[in-house]
């Protein structure tokens, strides 16, 4: 596969873009449909397979969160490196046949161990998706269009998290019915649901190989070459600087002051992730965040001596820093209520699986698609009138849902329920595309692959790692003992996301403040003039 040349239609910003950009953003649609099903499919499987393992509340929320997030997280970094100077394509095909694999490997597991595995390989297969994506996008499609085209692409996430969760409910009612103890090698069916779902993206793989790769940077008017020579080469020296004991070679190759903050960070973490052990008990969760942010640091550093210029526009500019984290505590929620508002639905409402998971799943799916879209298609409008307008839209995404949880979550009415479901998942969902195509929109077109993965590090290591495991601790603190088992109180654990909404809101009105002299001075600040 060879890149498009300079004088294809998509090379020119100020022409209309061809159909050929809408073919492709179609089928990236589908890989983030296909990305969200293997993903949640968890959320609608998770009581049985609580009971099944024999897990609590907070044992599925590092299931549903850290086991998966911090993986996808921390390989996104060399792997959205990799997407900015290797062939962007390619590699969406190769994460893609990983992912489906690992996915369809979760149905074998027998244990909450097997399955921690089989998720984080899930986790870091997924990781090629949207700095590829993201990437492919920005130069199929011209700035006045992106946050538009990012959040048609971004659809696929709801979509695919609300099929997940009907079809799910549709396999293992109909594999229990089939095989009431126990199917072939005796598979249950939330086992039998991982495999079903996993093996179609196999075929999706081929399909999407068959993409045709465009010029970077052409539709901003400046087409750029892949910055590495042996980009495979700088991948896998990448990976080192976030993998133990490597970061400790990496620091002191950097000097010895280098290798002692290391030492330092390292420490520190460590003896946070003890104490938190400590206080919940749970190794798992608080094992796999302290590997995630020791390893961000560790990257960080290795970034801002390897490649200032990107460190300067990444983590050197408080806008993009706001912007992710802010939305990053936006995210928290939503990942939240993705998890648990079906389990919510089954076990404190006694919803039956089958009407919960088609309700909730057409709510997630149409919610989210709506919201998507027409958070993009805003953020684009308040861009083109105010150069910050698209925190305005983040800002939204925030205060909007309070209310909707709050209801949702206390009453006992299971149509109020639906409705304030929807309505939460609609303006949570705003926001993601105006997020995303901000954090693009501050550095240049070379570093978009690398500026995604950082983006996501506030997705995943803020929002996924702790949102459906802070529903799950505050669950089992809340609950109470009934016949020898702890039963958690998910209303207290659901509720407890609305106080992440002040601190968000603080980080985004600072980015409002922020971003438009931070995306004047783009080009400056990579250059160290400012």
């Amino acid at each position: 596969m060879t890149e498009l040349s300079g004088s294809d239609p998509v090379a020119t910003p100020e022409a209309r873009v061809p159909a050929y950009s809408w073919y492709v953003l179609g089928v990236l649609v589908l890989v983030y449909i296909l990305n969200f099903i293997d993903r949640q499919i968890v959320s609608i499987l998770a009581v049985d397979i609580k009971a099944d393992l024999n897990l609590t509340d907070s044992d599925m929320g590092f299931l549903g969160g850290a086991a998966f997030a911090v993986f996808y997280a921390l390989f996104g970094i060399p792997l959205g490196r990799l997407a900015d100077n290797w062939n962007r394509v390619r590699l969406l095909t190769v994460g893609l046949a990983i992912w489906s694999v690992m996915t369809a490997l979760s149905g074998l597991a027998r244990n909450q161990v097997s399955l921690s595995l089989a998720r984080m390989g899930v986790g870091v297969g997924e990781a090629t998706a949207s700095p590829t994506a993201y990437s492919l996008i920005s130069d199929y499609f011209p700035k006045r269009q992106r946050a538009t085209a990012i959040a048609i692409y971004s659809s696929g996430l709801y979509l695919g998290g609300g099929v997940s969760l009907f079809i799910g409910a549709l396999i293992v009612k109909g594999w229990n019915s089939a095989y009431p103890d126990g199917g072939p090698f005796g598979l249950v069916g939330w086992q039998a649901a991982f495999l079903v779902v996993g093996i179609p993206g196999l075929l999706l793989a081929l399909w999407v190989a068959t993409l045709r790769e465009p010029v970077r940077g052409a539709m901003d008017g400046a087409p750029a070459a892949p910055r590495s020579p042996n980009p495979l080469r700088a991948f896998f020296s990448d990976l080192s600087t976030i993998v133990p004991p490597f970061t400790l070679i990496g620091a002191w190759q950097r000097g010895p002051a280098a290798l002692a903050i290391n030492v330092a960070v390292a420490a520190a973490v460590m003896a946070f992730t003890w104490a938190m052990i400590r206080v919940t008990g749970n190794v798992p969760q608080w094992s796999a965040v302290g590997l995630g942010y020791y390893a961000v640091f560790s990257w960080a550093s290795t970034l801002r001596a390897r490649d200032p210029a990107t460190y300067r526009l990444i983590w050197g500019t408080p806008a993009f820093i706001c912007t992710t984290l802010g939305y990053g505590l936006v995210s928290l929620a939503a990942y939240a209520l993705a998890f648990w508002s079906a389990p919510y639905a089954e076990t404190v409402l006694r919803l039956p699986k089958q009407e919960l998971a088609f309700i909730l799943g057409a709510n997630g799916a149409l919610s989210g698609f709506l919201g998507v879209i027409i958070g993009g298609r805003l953020a684009d409008w308040l861009r083109a009138r105010d150069p910050a307008g698209r925190i305005l839209v983040i800002i939204f995404g925030v205060v909007a849902p309070i209310i909707p949880i709050w209801i949702g979550y206390t009453t006992e009415n299971s149509t109020l329920f639906y409705a304030m479901n929807f309505l939460a998942g609609m303006f949570g969902a705003t926001a993601l595309g105006a997020a995303a195509a901000t954090t693009q929109d501050l550095v240049l077109p070379p570093m978009r692959g690398t500026a995604t993965a950082a983006f996501f590090l506030g997705t995943t290591l803020v929002g996924l790692s702790f949102g459906p495991y802070m529903v799950g601790l505050i669950s089992d603190l809340s609950g109470t003992v009934t016949n020898g088992k702890l039963v958690g109180d998910l209303r207290t654990g659901i509720l407890s996301l609305i106080a992440v909404a002040p601190v968000a809101l603080a980080l985004l009105i600072y980015a409002y403040r922020a971003l438009p002299d931070a995306e004047a001075s783009v080009a400056q600040r990579a250059a160290g003039e400012r």
